[in-house]
């Protein structure tokens, strides 16, 4: 069982990887919550920020593929730095972040932390944010976290031809902390996955990366399922955690980014964190894409609040 953790809550409004604004109002929406319920809980846990790089939504895109490269590249190092000296502090970081870009420089963080460890990552996620610069859609980078975080250009399937400074922008993302890759496929693990490109596809298929459906999870049961995915990263050192809430069904709440049909409700989504957190090896949480613009009444945040305090509470007790 786990041991009482000293808990830091990292703050970062960063949205300059997505394609539609509203995300970096998500942190504030969630102390809004708080308040709401009337509860004391940033009272008691002060939080720390990270200077973000919004101003560069005005000022258009680095490239076509890789939108606002430059502020994704800035922010990861910022992120990297303070996730590094949070667990070096002995502290366990949760995020509260913007857009899933982030997660990338979190996973950076962590590998600096741990450079001789081998970091398992648990993708709670309606998305598998495998795109590169040469496969997206879109653009948005956003859906690129994991490929940034495991090396991975896809070029077998790509369908974008990239300018050179583009090209070097990427290589110097993946390579943020002096590492690349920092996770490997084999310690990758995908939670309520449910939409993606054929090109993200072929990379599932190539390295046989496990997912636990939504179905899988209703019907093996949430503490089945998360003493599998616990045994599945049994070789890794340290495990971290990316829960993007549109893992949630869109009846939960709209207020996010990309909502698909198809997630778990929200009593699902906290008795998965709060079981997988019992692991000692778990050594950072993540809250992303939060978008009060795209809600109504704050309920999004108001779930993810509730959640947060359950998850405090267990991190801080000697369980």
């Amino acid at each position: 069982m786990a041991k009482a953790k000293n808990v830091r809550i990292i703050e970062n409004k960063s949205e300059v990887g997505a394609g539609t604004r509203g995300a970096s109002l998500g942190v504030d929406a969630i102390k809004i919550a708080g308040h709401d319920f009337r509860s004391s809980f940033f009272k008691t846990h002060r939080s720390v920020a990270i200077p973000d790089d919004n101003a560069a939504l005005y000022t258009g895109f680095d490239s076509r593929y890789a939108k606002r490269i430059r502020s994704v590249l800035k922010m990861h190092e910022r992120i990297g730095a303070a996730v590094r000296d949070t667990l070096r502090d002995g502290r366990f970081p949760i995020m509260l972040s913007g857009d899933h870009s982030n997660a990338s420089g979190t996973i950076a963080g962590i590998r600096m932390a741990y450079p001789d460890s081998r970091i398992g990552v648990i993708w709670i996620d309606a998305h598998c944010d495998l795109h590169s610069p040469y496969t997206t859609p879109s653009g948005n980078m956003h859906g690129m976290p994991l490929a940034i975080a495991l090396g991975e250009d896809n070029i077998e399937n790509k369908v974008n031809d990239l300018d050179y400074e583009t090209i070097e922008i990427w290589e110097m993302l993946k390579n943020v902390g002096g590492y690349s890759p920092k996770i490997e496929y084999r310690d990758l693990l995908f939670m309520t996955l449910r939409d993606f490109e054929e090109q993200e596809a072929a990379l599932i298929k190539q390295h046989k990366v496990k997912n636990f459906s939504t179905n899988d999870i209703r019907k093996t049961g949430v503490t089945k399922v998360c003493r599998e995915a616990i045994k599945y990263l049994s070789q890794c050192d340290k495990i971290y955690i990316s829960f993007d809430v549109d893992c949630l069904d869109p009846t939960v709440s709209r207020g996010t980014g990309t909502p698909v049909k198809g997630g778990i409700n929200e009593r699902e989504a906290a008795d998965i964190i709060l079981d997988l957190l019992q692991n000692e090896r778990v050594c950072c949480l993540e809250f992303t894409e939060v978008n009060p613009t795209l809600d109504s009444e704050n309920v999004m945040a108001e779930t993810v609040f509730e959640i947060l305090q359950k998850v405090v509470r267990q991190l801080e007790m000697n369980t």
